[in-house]
């Protein structure tokens, strides 16, 4: 259901929040239509103060964007925002099921699974030094599918080895006909290139994904920053300004940050961070918000 961000003391000029867990609720049993959950959290915020609340936190579903419009019109007050971990998930989820990224992960979870299942495999590639182990592919078109690719990637050489070696050739594997279509896999140049170009776009969203994702600082004025040198990282620094290249994997993140993460308690929890705010390189990206930061304090 997400959260509430309450602040009991708030100093307008700082905006101070002090951030405190009320309660769970069991929902379990609750039909979660935008009528019950707007109910829902109609009574939790009369239970806390409406002039307490300063921040709706849910997921993106669209009973809860339903729900939260009643809530909003109700409490004018009360800024509401989408989890940003659940919109980071659907950006991986929308990745994932490009046609040549889903066809590509198909084609590597044949490694993986090649080798969790034969155990002389394993063990002949734990004699490798510095070895750690493949992370498997699941069903999942979340996160975990990108952290297992890049995972695959960093054994490229290993892998190579591995089918090339006399162990591997005077092995009962070898005369397996689905085994040699794994092993052509594992020595095509291209697939190894295409990895390259997948991993490569993940870590910045990855990065981002652990920020908002950690409960070891507050994540609110990082998102801004964060989410605009997560494109500028693909752009610039992965695919050296190859718009072929990152164009379509940026417009997928371009378009879920206009339509779905960016709020004005964003920009303006970014502007008001002091790691910003004395920084004279982030002064561009300052300039932008302040209309943000009007409209909050208003």
């Amino acid at each position: 259901m997400g959260g509430l961000i309450l602040g009991i003391e708030h100093l307008l000029i700082s905006l101070s929040i002090v951030l405190i867990f009320i309660r769970s609720v069991d929902a379990s049993d609750l039909v979660k239509d935008v009528i019950n959950l707007s109910n829902l959290f109609d009574e939790i915020v009369n239970w806390v103060g409406p002039a307490n609340i300063v921040h709706l936190v849910t997921n993106n579903a669209a009973n809860y964007v339903a729900a939260r419009r009643i809530l909003c019109g109700k409490y004018r007050n009360i800024s509401w925002s989408p989890c940003v971990a659940h919109c980071l998930n659907l950006i991986f989820k929308e990745i994932g099921k490009m046609d040549h990224v889903d066809k590509f992960a198909k084609r590597a979870s044949k490694i993986t699974v090649f080798i969790n299942n034969y155990v002389a495999l394993q063990a002949w590639l734990r004699t490798k030094k510095n070895w750690t182990e493949i992370v498997r592919l699941g069903p999942t078109r979340f996160a975990t599918i990108f952290i297992a690719l890049g995972s695959l990637k960093e054994h490229k050489h290993d892998l190579q080895a591995l089918v090339t070696s006399k162990f591997y050739v005077e092995s009962r594997y070898a005369k397996d006909k689905k085994v040699k279509t794994v092993v052509k896999i594992i020595l095509d140049n291209q697939f190894w290139n295409d990895c390259h170009v997948i991993v490569h776009i993940m870590p910045p969203l990855i990065h981002l994904l652990r920020i908002v994702d950690s409960d070891e600082k507050p994540a609110m004025g990082y998102v801004y920053d964060a989410m605009y040198r997560t494109i500028d990282g693909i752009k610039k620094k992965k695919f050296k300004d190859k718009k072929r290249l990152w164009e379509r994997y940026v417009n997928i993140i371009k378009d879920h940050w206009d339509t779905q993460f960016y709020r004005d308690i964003h920009a303006t929890a970014y502007w008001l961070n002091p790691a910003f705010q004395y920084n004279s390189s982030t002064l561009n990206k300052r300039l932008k918000t302040q209309s943000a930061v009007t409209d909050v304090i208003e």
